[in-house]
Order: structure tokens, then C-alpha cells, then sequence
């Protein structure tokens, strides 16, 4: 498998490289690139780890080099949140990033499947996805934004807070990728009940996670090295896909044909061609089915928003 991270000079991108160069099936190969210089130094410095990972690094404004035979690319390229933004303050920057690289991938290696981490997820995949379409190589089973974040955290606050052994805890995580429209389905962990100060304690915390790791780090950065394992976890999945492993399921924000938006976060299983299916997320509380209802109107503002971008 050749996977390709896009971005891999940045703060998620060391970190995925390295997880990935760990990480990824012997005899793999690891492409990385960034606009920034450093960035065949980054793949240097990581090709001494003794792991059969094959790695190469290429920087300046054209990707292409990276791309030639990608498997997966992974673009987590863009700038990073700071205290007092939301993710909707990084679109403008950011969109023109997503949509630059991804016409590359579409020219360059347009059957590879795409995980999008660049934020704000919610609009970027939209951006990608009209992008595709425009090139005329769209799929949307090989297209799909990477909310495993949100499923991580719920996975370790839900642990935390109920001392669970965290391997044991299983979340589906469903919507968007930014505030409201991040929705965890409390009422399905098995074996835990929550009371109905707790779901909303949780959730609320779930959503806003990603500030309080802006706040944190008191401007110096947002999640990085969270979003790097993320984003390893969901890349080494749409692999053990590709590579015809049976029942690997992760949540992911797609283009599905959900009866709520025409990109929703629900749990897809993984194979040979991407997404092989869409699969229901399952009965819900009353207090997750008005939580969905009422994101709604937020997701597909800003789905249109990259529609828009791109038209």
C-alpha cells in the first residue's frame, strides 16, 4: 500500500507520519509532502526508524511527485485554530488549500481513497467532493471526512468517567465535525447508563474538546498530536479495507445518502472499493434525536458553504 500524507511538515502531519511509519504493513510505502521546505527532513529523520515502511518526502507548491501511485491520501494541510477562532474563521484559508490539493489528486491519482482532516471538516469534504465532480472522477465511496477525533475522546472521557477499561468502550459519534453538529450516541455504550446531567455534561464537553486543547496550549497550537492518532487509526483502517480484512467499521462524515444532510458522520464499513456500505446508526434517545434534528440547519449551511466555494 502507498499512502500519501498531504501536509506532513504541520503538527498533525509529523505526528500521523510517524504513527503511520510505525505502524503501516511491512513493505508499505510512506509518501509525504508539504509546501514547506523541511519537509524531505521530516521523511529523512523518520526513515531511520527500523520499520519496513519505505518513506520519501517532497516539498514545494506542486504535490504530484507525492501522489504518482497513492493508495490513500491523507490531507491534513491548512492552518491551525488559535485561541478566539472557531472553525469557521479557518475556511477561508483553508478551502483554498483543500481545493488546490485535491485537484491534484483528482488529475494525478483520482481512484485513491481521500481522508480529509483539514478543517472545518463539515465544509472541506463538500469542497472536495464539487471538485471531483468538476474533474468528472468523483466517488463518493472513496471520499470522506476524518471525524475519528471525535470518537476517540468520547471513547476516553466515557472511560474516565465511568472507569472503564477504554479498549472495551465502543461509540458511534455521528453528524458533523465542529460544536452542535458533533453528536455522540451516549445511550448505545453498553454496559454504562448515564443520567440525563451526565449526557448533557458529556456531550457538551465532546463537542467542545477541541477548544479546551486551544485553551490549553494558550495559543501555542491546537490538537495535533490527538488528531495525528486519529487520523492514523482511520488511514490504517481504510488499508486493512483495501487490503480485504472483513468487518472494519469506523464513523466518518460521507456522502451516504442519509435522509439528514448530503454529508453526515455515521459509521461506514470498510473494504476494497472504500465504503462498501453505509450502515444505520441505530435507535436513539430523545435527547440525541433533538440534538440531530436541531443541527441540521448548522451542517447544511456549512456544506453549502462549500459547495458554493467551489461554483
Amino acid at each position: 500500500m502507498k499512502v500519501a500524507v498531504l501536509g506532513a511538515a504541520g503538527g498533525i502531519g509529523q505526528a500521523l507520519a510517524l504513527l503511520l511509519k510505525t505502524q503501516l504493513p511491512a513493505g508499505s510505502q510512506l509518501s509525504l509532502y508539504d509546501i514547506a521546505p523541511v519537509t524531505p527532513g521530516v521523511a529523512v529523520d523518520l526513515s531511520h526508524i527500523p520499520t519496513a515502511v519505505e518513506i520519501k518526502g517532497f516539498a514545494g507548491e506542486d504535490p504530484t511527485p507525492a501522489l504518482v501511485g497513492a493508495d490513500v491520501v491523507l490531507i491534513s494541510a491548512g492552518v491551525a485554530r488559535k485561541p478566539g477562532m472557531d472553525r469557521s474563521d479557518l475556511f477561508n484559508i483553508n478551502a483554498g488549500i483543500v481545493r488546490n490539493l485535491i485537484e491534484k489528486v483528482a488529475a494525478t491519482c483520482p481512484k485513491a481513497l481521500v481522508g480529509i482532516i483539514t478543517n472545518p471538516v463539515n465544509t472541506t469534504v463538500a469542497i472536495a467532493a464539487e471538485v471531483m465532480k468538476k474533474a468528472g472522477v468523483y466517488d463518493k465511496n472513496r471520499l470522506f471526512g476524518v471525524t475519528t477525533l471525535d470518537v476517540i475522546r468520547s471513547e476516553t472521557f466515557i472511560a474516565e468517567l465511568k472507569g472503564l477499561n477504554v479498549a472495551d468502550v465502543k461509540v458511534n459519534v455521528i453528524g458533523g465535525h465542529s460544536g452542535v453538529t458533533i453528536l455522540p450516541l451516549l445511550s448505545q455504550v453498553e454496559g454504562v447508563t448515564f443520567s440525563d446531567e451526565e449526557v448533557a455534561t458529556m456531550t457538551t464537553r465532546i463537542q467542545n474538546a477541541g477548544t479546551e486543547v486551544v485553551e490549553a496550549k494558550a495559543g501555542g497550537g491546537s490538537a495535533t498530536l490527538s488528531m495525528g492518532q486519529a487520523a492514523c487509526r482511520f488511514g490504517l483502517s481504510l488499508v486493512r479495507g483495501l487490503q480485504g480484512e472483513q468487518g472494519v467499521v469506523e464513523c466518518a462524515y460521507v456522502d451516504g445518502g442519509s435522509e439528514h444532510a448530503e454529508f453526515f458522520a455515521q459509521p461506514v464499513l470498510l473494504g476494497k472499493n472504500g465504503i462498501e456500505k453505509v450502515l444505520p446508526y441505530g435507535e436513539v434517545s430523545a435527547f440525541e434525536a433533538n440534538a440531530r434534528d436541531s443541527m441540521l440547519d448548522t451542517l447544511k449551511g456549512d456544506i453549502k458553504l462549500g459547495v458554493d466555494f467551489v461554483k
